[in-house]
């Protein structure tokens, strides 16, 4: 069997929504960017087609919050080789902002390793460490909340989270029950909305059919309570679409919101 035929269907679907560009966007695979005992972990670079090393750009990391092998056998590919993530890749690039995609084995402590790789060789990797933004969906949206809440933040300029699982709060266990049953890491535990940055301007999206169990309870939880607290938050909630709108939900409505990601991300990123 075909490495191809093994893959889950997920890991094939490709974003609805296109923009020009993305057939030129330039893109450096597998760069080192942390050694383990079980060998190196890498990224992906997708940089727009008229990027110049002299001249930083912008940069948003497509966080994983599944560790890579269990991810692996599950569905038949690392996170960063699903067709998703490079679509999004492209798009993002080909927007004028680079995008990044990584491999990883214990989720937490390799996106701290990458994100500090990131600063550490932005010069050579040619994008702008003071401008970096994260882009998560799913059952990957505790583990980039996490890093919202770390001391220092990396550099961060702001975060887009996509149909994802939030916070536990109010009693809720929705993330906790989620994440055991499919897998993902959840650093948030026994976090509350208090401990974010309350001048980081977020994205949320919602889908109003979302069938995930509990999915959207934790988001409307969360901005419940990002809104007692008048953090700046963009939220949009898409009524009639499904879980990841932006891969099986090939509607003017889900294309719309995929263009005001792209948009939130240049306007926080790039000015």
């Amino acid at each position: 069997m075909s490495e191809e035929a093994r893959r889950n269907e997920i890991t094939r679907a490709t974003v609805v929504h296109e923009v020009p560009g993305t057939d030129a966007v330039k893109i450096r695979r597998d760069v080192e960017y942390r050694e383990t005992e079980e060998g190196p972990l890498t990224m992906d670079l997708y940089l727009p087609p008229d990027s110049r090393p002299e001249t930083p750009t912008p940069a948003v990391v497509l966080v994983s919050g599944f560790p890579d092998p269990g991810f692996e056998v599950a569905l038949g590919c690392k996170f960063k080789e699903m067709k998703s993530y490079i679509s999004w890749g492209k798009l993002i690039a080909a927007s004028g902002l680079a995008a990044i995609t990584y491999t990883n084995r214990d989720p937490a402590a390799d996106l701290d390793a990458l994100l500090a790789h990131l600063r550490r060789e932005a010069a050579s990797l040619g994008i702008d460490e003071n401008r970096i933004g994260l882009w998560a969906c799913s059952g990957n949206a505790p583990m980039a909340l996490s890093v919202l809440m770390q001391e220092g933040r990396h550099s961060l300029r702001c975060a887009c989270l996509c149909y994802g699982y939030m916070l536990d709060v109010g009693g809720s266990s929705s993330v906790a029950d989620a994440a055991a049953q499919f897998g993902f890491v959840n650093p948030c535990a026994g976090k509350s909305v208090d401990d974010l940055p309350r001048e980081l301007p977020l994205f949320l999206a919602r889908a109003g059919q979302d069938e995930m169990p509990g999915l959207n309870e934790t988001i409307d939880l969360f901005v419940a309570e990002a809104l007692k607290r008048n953090l700046p938050l963009t939220f949009t909630n898409l009524a009639a679409a499904p879980h990841a709108f932006d891969l099986f939900d090939d509607s003017a409505i889900s294309r719309d919101a995929i263009r005001r990601i792209l948009a939130f991300l240049r306007s926080y990123l790039m000015a």
